[in-house]
C-alpha cells in the first residue's frame, strides 16, 4: 500500500478544488463521492439489489437511480438505512482500495467527506482539512446548492462538528479566502507529502 494523506472537510469548504489543485501537480485523486456514484450506475450489481428491494419507483425513466426516492426512504426508515448501508459500504471499500492500489503519483489523495463521521482516518497515513468557518458553508451550500439557509444548516449539523475534523487533523488549509488563495498552500504540502512518501518508501526496503 503507498502513501495514503486523506482530504476531509465539511460541506462548502471547497474539497473538490483543493483535491483539483492537487490532480494538477500529477497526484492520483481517489474520491468517496465519486465511487460512491459509480457503484450504483445502471446495470451494476448494487443498483440492481437496490431496485429489486426497493421496488422499481427507485429508478428514474432513464434507468438511473432516484436518489431523492432513495432518500425518502432511508430518512423516514434506520433499518432501511442500516439495509443500504450494509450493501454499499463494502463494495465502496473493495473499489477505493482497488482504486488506492492502482495509483501511480508518489502518495495518493483520498478525498473522504465522512471521514470523521465513519473513523477511517487512521487507514490513512496523514490527514489534510480543509477548514472553513460554518457562515462561509452555509453560504457557499446555499449559492451552490440553491437551498434555504434553513437546510443549509440542518445540512452543516448532521455533519462532524469542525473541532471534531481539527481534532484529526495532520494539516490544515483555510480555505476562508479566494479560490486562487489556497495554490500556495497545495504546493507547499505537495513538497512535504512527497518527502514524506519517500521516507516510507525507504522505511520500507529491507
Amino acid at each position: 500500500m503507498g502513501y495514503i494523506v486523506a482530504l476531509t472537510g465539511g460541506i462548502g469548504s471547497g474539497k473538490s478544488t483543493v483535491a483539483d489543485a492537487f490532480y494538477r501537480l500529477g497526484i492520483t485523486i481517489v474520491d468517496a463521492d465519486v465511487i460512491a456514484r459509480q457503484v450504483v450506475e445502471p446495470h451494476t450489481p448494487a443498483l440492481q439489489a437496490i431496485e429489486a428491494h426497493f421496488g422499481h419507483t427507485i429508478l428514474n425513466d432513464d434507468g438511473t437511480l432516484n436518489r431523492r426516492r432513495l432518500r425518502e426512504y432511508i430518512f423516514s426508515d434506520s433499518s432501511e438505512k442500516d439495509w443500504l448501508n450494509s450493501l454499499l459500504h463494502p463494495i465502496i471499500h473493495q473499489e477505493t482500495q482497488r482504486q488506492i492500489a492502482a495509483s501511480t503519483s508518489p502518495y495518493c489523495l483520498w478525498v473522504v467527506p465522512l471521514l470523521v463521521e465513519n473513523q477511517l482516518h487512521r487507514k490513512a497515513n496523514r490527514v489534510l482539512v480543509i477548514d472553513v468557518s460554518p457562515e462561509t458553508q452555509i453560504r457557499r451550500t446555499m449559492a451552490r446548492d440553491g437551498v434555504s439557509r434553513e437546510h443549509a444548516e440542518q445540512i452543516l449539523a448532521a455533519q462532524a462538528t469542525r473541532d471534531a475534523r481539527l481534532a484529526v487533523a495532520d494539516d490544515v488549509i483555510d480555505n476562508n479566502g479566494a479560490p486562487d488563495a489556497i495554490a500556495s498552500d497545495v504546493a507547499r504540502l505537495h513538497e512535504q507529502y512527497l518527502t514524506f512518501a519517500a521516507q516510507a518508501v525507504a522505511q520500507e526496503k529491507p
